[in-house]
């Protein structure tokens, strides 16, 4: 399959509402606005040791039904996400090889995965939301949680604005990942029994996402003076600090949660 083939086969597979996104528009909005990034993440820091503290002497609220809706919906968000930016992923690996798909930075434009691009970005300031179940119902609120949800955010809106060439690879592993894990919280949520490997599955396939992540970053460095493979140092170097560090904090919390014997298991980040 050539590349006119492709581009044939993506727009035939095209939705409405995908056809009609603006990508440009889009760039143009991220280009304008991405250090509004670091004004989510400051509230979000103040949110985060304020509200403890306020809710230290205070009742912990139930929350179970909103709790479920926030988790289905994003469940349903990241599946859609998953299925659609997979979707060019797998034509990408197909017409252009492992290489291809990871140089590859028309996932930002190109037909399908255009509009998924822009709202995986933008769902990473919503998704700050989650902290705020942990908090008002008085659950352990571990670093890891919260460091996560501050340096995907900020990472994510800067790749986007630069148009970096891995960014495929990342935002369809972490749709994959996340269709999982919301899945796994809104049925914890409404008060289902789920067997403990699943929440193992969960937090190994988030390791195997950071490693995946971490590999993706170093080929990038490798092929950006010798292929198209645009990007960075500063991406470059941000992003393999981002993703070794999460390797190192799930696979502590994977070893503390399951085989350590310690407390009982939460699913991932903290429910």
């Amino acid at each position: 399959m050539n590349q006119s083939d492709l581009k044939s086969v993506l727009r035939s597979a095209e939705f409405d509402f995908e056809r009609r996104f603006d990508e440009r528009w889009a760039l143009g909005w991220m280009q304008e606005n991405c250090n509004k990034s670091f004004l989510f993440c400051g509230l979000y820091a103040v949110f985060v040791f304020a509200g403890q503290h306020f809710m230290r002497e205070r009742q912990k609220l139930n929350l179970r039904r909103p709790l479920v809706l926030w988790s289905l919906s994003l469940a349903i968000f990241s599946i859609l996400g998953a299925l659609r930016t997979g979707f060019y992923m797998m034509n990408i690996i197909n017409t252009k090889g492992f290489r291809g798909s990871v140089c590859d930075n028309s996932f930002y434009s190109a037909p399908v995965s255009k509009f998924w691009a822009y709202a995986f970005v933008l769902s990473k300031a919503p998704e700050l939301g989650d902290t705020a179940f942990i908090v008002l119902r008085k659950q352990r609120l571990i670093f890891l949680h919260w460091y996560h949800h501050i340096t995907v955010l900020l990472y994510s809106w800067f790749s986007y604005r630069d148009q970096v060439a891995g960014g495929g690879w990342f935002m369809t592993m972490n749709y994959a990942v996340h269709a999982f894990m919301y899945s796994y919280y809104a049925v914890r949520a409404a008060g289902l029994r789920v067997p403990r490997p699943c929440a193992m599955f969960i937090t190994a396939s988030q390791i195997l996402q950071m490693m995946m992540g971490l590999t993706v970053v170093v080929l990038v460095y490798n092929w950006m003076h010798t292929e198209h493979c645009p990007s960075s140092m500063d991406n470059i170097t941000w992003g393999s600090l981002m993703y070794l560090s999460y390797l190192v904090l799930f696979a502590m919390f994977f070893y503390d949660t399951y085989l350590k014997g310690g407390s009982k298991a939460k699913g991932t980040k903290g429910e």
